[in-house]
C-alpha cells in the first residue's frame, strides 16, 4: 500500500482512535503502591492472555487491535509506565498515526505540499529492485511467539512481546518504527541461551530484514553478518546457518556484479543445506534455486538461469498453486532471461502470463504491472512494431502514475523508453519532450550524480547533435562529464566515452585542435583500462586519423587509420563494414598525397569487403563506386570513370527509385564525364533528367556542377 508514506495532516494527527487508546493504556491502568508486590502468576497469565489475542488479531490482519493488546501486555509485565518511560510523546503519536490504516487511505486522496524533502525521500526510499510481494528468503523469522514458551522469564517474557510488537509493525509495512522495537527486544537477549524461542539471532534477522525493505543495504549487511556469527556461536542448527548465507547473498546480489561470484557460493551451499534437511521439494529451495538463476542472469549465463528457474518454478507451482504471487516472480524472471536472450515470443508468452497471474492479487494499477507492460512495450519495439510500442508504452506510463505519483524513478524510466521510442520513429521534438520531463523528474528523486541523470542528458545532447546545435550538445556533455569525473574520478573509462563525443562536437564546429585533446585524453583512459586491442581504441585512433586528416597531417593522420585497421580486422575480421571504412579512410589519405595507385588498391579492398560485408545494394557501395570513378576522371581514364558512375546509378536507383535526389547528383557526375568527351546528346540527356529530378523534389537551388571541359 504506497499510501502508507503519505504525510498526514495534524488534524488527522489529532484525531486518531490509537492515540486516545495507548493514552488509556499509560494513563490509566491502575497503580499499585510500592510497598506492596503483585502476583507474579496473575501477572503473567495476564500478559500471556494479551499476548495471545494479540496474536490472534494479527493473523486476521487486524493490526491496530493487535498493537493495544501487545502494548496492554508490556505494561503488564513491566508496569504501567514501560511505554512512556521507553517511548518519547512524538514516538507514541507516530505509532498511532502509522497503524491508522482509515486515516492513511484519507489522506492519500489529498494533496499535500507542505512537505517536499518527505515526499522525495519517500520516492527514494521506494527505489529498490525488491518488494514485499516476492520471497527471497530475507524474511526468514516471522512466527510469533507466545508467552508460554518463555518459562516465566521475565525479561525474556518483555522481549517476546517486543519482539511481536516489531513484527505488527513489519506486516504492516512500517519497518523503521519495526526496527526500535526488535532494538529494543534485541538489548534484552544479549547473554542468553540459544534454546530460548527467540534469540539474538531472530532479532538480527529482523532488523536486517527491515532494513533491506528500507533499501539500507550497508546497514541491513551489519545485522545479517552479526546473525551469521551467532549462528555458529551459539552452535545453531545448518538450516539457521543457511538462512543467514542466503540472506548475505541477497544482498550481495543487489550491491553489485563484482560480488556475483560470493553471492553464488552462498546461494549454493544455502541450497545444499536446505535440500539436505528439507528436501528438494521444499519451498525454501524454490526460493534458493530462483535467487540462483538472478546470479546466473547477471552474469550473462542465460541458459543456465533458464534451468535454474524451470526447477523452481515446477516446485512453486507444486507447493504453493499455480496462480501464487511467487510463482508469478519466477514466470517473470524467466521471460526476462528470454527476453536478454533475443526470444521474443517466449519472453512475451511470459510477460502475458505475469500479467494475468498478478492482476487479481496486485490489482490493475499496480507498480509491477506498469513494469510489465513496459517490458512488453520494449518487445514491440525490438520487433519494429513501433504504434504497439507507443501504445503500450502509453499505458504503462499511466498506471505508473497512478500508482507511484508523478514523481519516481520508475515513471522517469518509462518516460525515457517512449523518448526512445519517438526518437526511433524520427519524432525528436516528441523525443525531446519525454526526455526533458524525464529529467525533470529523475533530479527530483535521484541523487545529483545518478547514472540514470547522465543516460538522459547524454539522450538530450544526441538530439541536438542531430539539429546541428553543437553548443547545446556540448554544454550537455560537459555537464555529464563533471558528474562522471565526481562519481568515479577523471580516469573511468566512462569518462572516455564522454571525452570521444565531446571531440566529435568539436570536430563538427571545426575545432580540430580541441578535438585532437578530447580524443587524446579518451586514447589514454581506454589503453590504461582495456585490453590492447579493443574495439573502442580502435575507433578513438580512427576519430583521430579524421581530424589529423582535417589539418592536412596526412601522413600521421594515415598511421592511426592503419593502426586502427590493424585491430579492427583482428577482432572482426577481414570481412567487415567497420574495416571497409578503415580502407576507405586509408585511400582518401592517398588521394590527398597523390599516391593514386595506392588509393585505387584501397578502394578495390573497400569495394570487396563493403560487398561481402553489406552486399551490393548498400549506400557505402555506392559511395565507394563514385570515388574510384572520380579517381579515374583526375586521371583521365574517363571510360573506367564512366563505367563505376553507370554501376553506382543502377545501384541507387535500385535501392532508391528513379526520382531520388542521389540519382540526378549521379547523372551530373556522368554529364561532366560525357562533356570532357564533348559527347553534346549524351550531356544533355544526363543534365536534363538530373534537373528534372532536382525540380521534382524542390531542391531547385541545387544547380548543376558543370565541370570537366577545357
Amino acid at each position: 500500500n504506497n499510501t502508507k508514506t503519505k504525510p498526514l495532516s495534524a488534524e488527522i494527527t489529532m484525531t486518531s482512535p490509537l492515540r486516545n487508546s495507548i493514552n488509556a493504556i499509560i494513563c490509566n491502568s491502575p497503580q499499585r503502591p510500592k510497598s506492596r508486590k503483585r502476583s507474579a502468576s496473575i501477572s503473567i497469565d495476564t500478559v500471556a492472555f494479551l499476548n495471545e489475542v494479540g496474536i490472534s488479531h494479527l493473523n486476521k490482519g487486524k493490526t491496530m487491535e493487535a498493537v493495544r493488546c501487545f502494548t496492554k501486555a508490556l505494561c503488564r509485565a513491566n508496569g504501567s509506565n514501560y511505554l512512556a518511560s521507553h517511548l518519547s510523546p512524538s514516538s507514541l503519536l507516530d505509532l498511532e498515526v502509522l497503524l491508522c490504516e482509515d486515516d492513511v487511505k484519507k489522506s492519500h486522496c489529498e494533496e499535500n505540499t507542505t512537505d517536499k524533502k518527505t515526499k522525495e525521500a519517500s520516492n527514494r526510499a521506494l527505489y529498490v529492485y525488491q518488494r514485499d510481494e516476492y520471497d527471497e528468503g530475507m524474511y526468514g523469522y516471522r512466527d510469533l511467539i507466545r508467552v508460554e514458551e518463555c518459562c516465566g522469564d521475565e525479561r525474556l517474557i518483555t522481549a517476546t512481546v517486543l519482539y511481536n510488537l516489531g513484527q505488527s509493525l513489519v506486516r504492516h509495512g512500517q519497518y523503521e518504527e519495526a526496527i526500535l522495537w526488535f532494538e529494543r527486544a534485541l538489548m534484552k537477549m544479549f547473554n542468553m541461551s540459544k534454546y530460548v524461542p527467540i534469540n539474538v539471532v531472530i532479532l538480527q534477522h529482523n532488523i536486517g530484514h527491515c532494513f533491506y525493505r528500507l533499501g539500507k543495504y550497508t546497514d541491513s549487511m551489519k545485522f545479517y553478518q552479526r546473525a551469521l556469527l551467532d549462528v555458529c556461536k551459539l552452535g545453531m542448527s545448518e538450516v539457521d546457518l543457511a538462512k543467514s548465507l542466503n540472506c548475505i547473498a541477497v544482498l550481495y546480489f543487489h550491491k553489485s556484479s563484482d560480488d556475483a561470484t560470493e553471492a553464488m557460493n552462498m546461494f549454493q551451499k544455502s541450497l545444499d543445506i536446505q535440500k539436505k534437511a528439507l528436501g528438494s521439494n521444499h519451498q525454501e529451495v524454490a526460493t534458493l534455486l530462483n535467487n540462483i538463476g538472478r546470479i546466473h542472469y547477471l552474469k550473462n549465463e542465460y541458459e543456465e538461469a533458464l534451468v535454474v528457474y524451470q526447477q523452481s518454478l515446477e516446485i512453486r507451482r507444486a507447493r504453493l498453486g499455480r496462480d501464487h504471487i511467487d510463482v508469478a516472480a519466477t514466470v517473470y524472471n524467466s521471460g526476462q532471461t528470454y527476453h536478454q536472450m533475443g526470444h521474443l515470443d517466449e519472453a512475451m508468452v511470459h510477460y502475458q502470463e505475469f500479467l494475468k497471474m498478478t492482476k487479481v492479487r496486485l490489482g490493475e494499477e499496480h507498480r509491477d504491472i506498469a513494469i510489465m507492460y513496459k517490458c512488453i512495450g520494449q518487445i514491440h519495439q525490438e520487433r519494429n512494431e513501433l504504434e504497439e510500442a507507443k501504445v503500450v508504452f502509453q499505458k504503462s506510463l499511466r498506471i505508473g502514475k497512478a500508482a507511484l505519483g508523478d514523481s519516481h524513478p520508475e515513471i522517469a524510466s518509462t518516460l525515457n523508453k517512449i523518448g526512445n521510442l519517438a526518437y526511433e520513429m524520427g519524432d525528436l521534438d516528441e523525443a525531446m519532450k519525454y526526455y526533458k520531463e524525464g529529467l525533470t523528474v529523475e533530479r527530483s528523486v535521484l541523487e545529483p550524480d545518478h547514472p540514470h541523470i547522465m543516460v538522459t542528458l547524454t539522450n538530450i545532447a544526441q538530439i541536438f547533435k542531430q539539429r546541428r546545435d553543437f553548443k547545446s550538445a556540448i554544454a550537455n556533455y560537459r555537464e555529464v562529464h563533471c558528474m562522471q569525473v565526481r562519481m568515479h574520478g577523471p580516469n573511468h573509462i566512462d569518462v572516455a566515452g564522454t571525452l570521444s563525443s565531446l571531440g566529435l562536437m568539436k570536430y563538427q564546429i571545426k575545432d580540430y585542435g580541441a578535438a585532437f585533446e578530447l580524443y587524446q585524453e579518451a586514447l589514454r583512459i581506454r589503453r590504461d583500462c582495456l585490453e590492447e586491442d579493443h574495439a573502442d581504441i580502435a575507433s578513438t585512433l580512427n576519430s583521430i586519423g579524421l581530424v589529423l586528416f582535417k589539418q592536412e597531417m596526412f601522413e600521421v593522420a594515415k598511421e592511426c587509420f592503419i593502426e586502427s585497421l590493424r585491430i579492427r580486422t583482428n577482432i572482426f575480421g577481414r570481412y567487415h563494414r567497420d574495416v571497409a571504412i578503415l580502407w576507405y579512410n586509408i585511400a582518401t589519405t592517398y588521394i590527398e598525397t597523390g599516391e593514386e595507385d595506392l588509393a585505387m588498391k584501397c578502394y578495390r579492398e573497400t569495394l570487396e569487403v563493403e560487398r561481402k560485408a553489406l552486399g551490393n545494394d548498400h549506400h557505402d557501395v555506392i559511395l565507394t563506386l563514385q570515388h574510384m570513378g572520380q579517381v579515374h576522371q583526375q586521371r583521365g581514364e574517363l571510360d573506367e570513370a564512366l563505367k563505376y558512375f553507370a554501376e553506382a546509378l543502377e545501384t541507387e536507383r535500385r535501392i532508391n527509385g528513379k526520382e531520388h535526389v542521389a540519382v540526378a547528383k549521379i547523372l551530373n557526375l556522368m554529364g561532366n564525364i560525357h562533356l570532357q568527351r564533348s559527347q553534346v546528346k549524351e550531356v544533355m540527356e544526363c543534365y536534363s533528367e538530373a534537373s528534372r529530378i532536382f525540380k521534382k523534389n524542390g531542391r531547385t537551388h541545387e544547380a548543376l556542377v558543370v565541370a570537366g571541359y577545357n
